[in-house]
């Protein structure tokens, strides 16, 4: 996973729940890399299979890591 983050309120709080859940992630701070990807807030969570999640999105799946469907 990869967490683009700008160190924002947001940020932060999704950045603690991936820690809180052990996820292993990576993490892009460049913001050109960000606007390239058309990306207009953070955070922004990409998984390993290329799905990009907003904030609310990423926080709902954090929250749910790891459960049975």
């Amino acid at each position: 996973m990869l967490l683009y983050t700008t160190g924002c309120s947001k940020c932060k709080i999704l950045e603690s729940k991936l820690n809180d859940k052990n996820i292993e992630y990576n993490v892009c701070e460049d913001k050109e890399v960000m606007k390239a990807k058309g990306f207009r807030s953070v955070p922004v969570l990409e998984l390993d299979d290329g799905t990009i999640l907003t904030y609310g999105k990423a926080v709902k799946y954090v929250n749910h890591y790891g459960e049975e469907e």
